[in-house]
């Protein structure tokens, strides 16, 4: 099948390494595309509920694909998130065409775009970090019963529905965060001079101009690959959402094996041997 050619897709919070994720669906999106640069934005490995118990061969293989898109010329920066802070340490690391950064600007035809995971944001994560956990516990159990939910009422010709977002729509809370979390997003970018500021942390995917009295910055928001399953694409000046369907994808299997040079082959090696010395 012919791939699609993009500029540049974003993609954050896709959480591999816990129930939720959905790995394979993200390698058949990752394989209809062809991105002269790829953004990781942050939460791509869950490292806080990492399992050695837990991990799927799909979740190995979305690795696999990014290294094997590295391996064929595409710009891929990683960028740091909570849940793979540790990460952190190894910043400004550099392999071929991969990257891993905390932060990001890029020149976008003239306009400058700032990339960064947001969490910085989330007064939880800076001041009770062991809550912030806890609540990630109970986020991927959440997710993994209404799994369960949802291939019950599939089963009886039913639709899906989603626990957490009809959370987020019945509590004001939540909706104030998410809205605090824009707006505070898209003042430091217009205080900066960016053009578009792109986040991810808030699984909440957004294209939405944010104006203040001291100007207006493109507030993007990456989604995620646990419910929404959704990412930014951005070609010849314009910004997407991308929302994934089964229904475009039956002709792009998730099993089948990558390979990669030597090069992208040891990269790949030395991410699984970190991930096997996390307890």
């Amino acid at each position: 099948m012919p791939k699609r050619e993009i500029d540049l897709v974003v993609i954050s919070d896709v959480h591999l390494g816990t129930y939720g994720c959905h790995a394979k669906e993200l390698i058949r999106y990752l394989k209809s595309i062809q991105p002269k640069k790829l953004i990781l934005n942050g939460d791509i490995i869950d490292i806080w509920q990492f399992s050695k118990s837990y991990w799927p061969d799909s979740h190995m293989k979305v690795l696999r694909r990014i290294m094997k898109m590295a391996s064929e010329g595409t710009s891929v920066y990683y960028i740091t998130g909570n849940h793979d802070e540790m990460l952190r340490k190894f910043v400004d690391l550099k392999m071929g065409n991969f990257r891993l950064v905390n932060k990001l600007i890029l020149n976008l035809r003239g306009n400058k775009a700032w990339f960064f995971h947001g969490d910085i944001f989330d007064v939880t994560m800076q001041n009770s970090k062991w809550l912030a956990k806890l609540g990630a516990v109970g986020y991927d159990s959440l997710i993994l019963i209404n799994s369960f939910v949802n291939w019950c009422l599939t089963a009886i010709g039913k639709e899906k529905m989603s626990f957490s977002q009809r959370i987020k729509k019945q509590f004001k809370n939540a909706v104030k965060f998410i809205n605090d979390f824009e707006n505070t997003a898209a003042d430091l970018a217009i205080d900066k001079g960016y053009t578009y500021v792109v986040c991810g942390h808030i699984h909440q995917p957004e294209i939405r101009e944010i104006e203040s009295d001291k100007g207006k910055v493109l507030y993007l928001n990456s989604g995620d690959w646990v419910e929404s399953l959704t990412a930014l694409e951005y070609h010849k000046g314009q910004w997407d959402i991308f929302k994934y369907k089964p229904e475009d994808f039956k002709n792009y299997p998730s099993e089948s094996d990558d390979i990669l040079d030597n090069q992208n082959l040891n990269s790949l090696l030395d991410i699984k041997s970190l991930l096997s010395q996390i307890s």
